[in-house]
């Protein structure tokens, strides 16, 4: 998703050559891996001659928070209290408790939207 966000839209082809590294990574591979993310809603893609160019239906910023949402709810709905306090324990220091504290306030004001 780093590459297609980086220069969408953008052909399996050239996700390989972007791709560098300790090891090489086959064409094959990113095809399949291209259509699989197509297939889960994360590309669009169209033709272009005898490829497929694709894009990212979401920015990296959006997402990350949908990524970010579906894993708070999972937790939440399988965990309850103990997810809160999970969520609570893991803020690091004093300023991350006080951002949560500041979303909590403003999602009150809004209605909890």
């Amino acid at each position: 998703m780093k590459v297609v966000w980086g220069k969408a839209p953008i052909t399996a082809r050239e996700v390989c050559d972007r791709l560098t590294g300790s090891r090489e990574r086959a064409y094959t591979t990113i095809m399949t891996t291209l259509d699989r993310l197509h297939r889960k809603g994360l590309l669009a893609r169209e033709k272009t001659g005898l490829a497929w160019s694709y894009t990212p239906t979401l920015d990296r910023k959006a997402h990350e928070k949908a990524l970010a949402d579906r894993l708070a709810t999972r937790i939440l709905a399988s965990h309850g209290d103990a997810g809160l306090v999970a969520f609570v324990e893991a803020a690091t220091d004093a300023s991350m408790l006080e951002r949560l504290a500041t979303l909590i306030r403003r999602h009150r004001k809004s209605g909890g939207r």
